[in-house]
């Protein structure tokens, strides 16, 4: 079913209150305040050098016959929906990991120059997929990572909380659905995840990430992704902070059997 985002006056404050909207707080004006912002301001907020552009997505615009990707790589134009959940928390993660998302435009260029614009790669899935809903973990102990392959998701989440919170392991939201999804509180958040081990920055392991995609290592099927339950996460859902939602989550899925994964990034 597909998700349809609350209006922005009937969003519950309490989802500010949590991660992973609680980490975007820098454009709280734009997420909480009464008005949306326009594309002036979103263009406004861009990093030094950034020479991609948010510009409103048109029915003129859209004549122009070009692929969303081709328009941003060809014309540094990101077309967006102005008053949109969806794409509002497209720009933010345009701004905050501009490499990344240049990384995937670069990779998509490279699937559409093979496959035209009207059929899709196992790699372009993958890359969509990582959009919508990616995040970047870093863990620093490999005894985590044989947590997350077997999914044993008790053992990740409740009886190794502590990692989480003290930083042994990190989440950094990347995916923008998953920020539009997050502002209805009960929704429980899986993420699509690739993994960096080692005793890393977060700034590190975006570089890699990114690196990774630009040069073709990355994101070559859908099956490269892990699954990662952020609901799980302290402080990310009502209940995670109590034991009985660890044994019976709905989020929290077996693996399939034949399901493996590959090797976690390392620098």
């Amino acid at each position: 079913m597909r998700y349809v985002a609350p209006l922005r006056e009937d969003v519950d404050p309490v989802v500010f209150t949590r991660w992973p909207l609680r980490g975007w707080l820098g454009h709280a004006a734009w997420i909480q305040g009464a008005n949306w912002p326009g594309i002036d301001e979103l263009n406004t907020a861009r990093p030094t050098g950034q020479h991609e552009r948010f510009v409103a997505q048109t029915p003129a615009l859209l004549d122009d016959g070009l692929h969303y990707e081709q328009r941003i790589a060809t014309r540094g134009e990101i077309a967006t929906r102005e008053a949109n959940w969806h794409d509002l928390f497209n720009a933010m993660a345009w701004l905050r990991y501009p490499t990344l998302k240049r990384a995937l435009n670069t990779q998509q260029m490279t699937e559409i120059a093979s496959m035209g614009t009207r059929e899709r790669s196992r790699a372009q899935y993958a890359m969509t997929h990582f959009d919508e809903a990616g995040v970047v973990v870093t863990l620093r102990h490999r005894g985590l990572l044989e947590l997350w392959d077997a999914h044993d998701w008790y053992g990740l989440f409740w009886r190794e909380r502590n990692a989480w919170r003290e930083g042994r392991a990190t989440v950094q939201v990347f995916g923008h659905a998953l920020l539009e999804h997050a502002l209805t509180p009960a929704k429980l958040l899986v993420g699509k995840a690739l993994v960096v081990m080692g005793d890393h920055t977060q700034d590190e392991a975006i570089a890699a990430c990114a690196d990774g995609i630009a040069s073709g290592r990355l994101l070559r099927d859908p099956l490269d992704l892990r699954p990662l339950p952020l609901s799980g996460l302290p402080g990310w859902h009502a209940e995670s902070d109590t034991e009985p939602f660890h044994r019976h989550a709905e989020c929290y899925q077996p693996r399939r059997e034949g399901r493996a994964y590959p090797p976690p990034i390392g620098l």
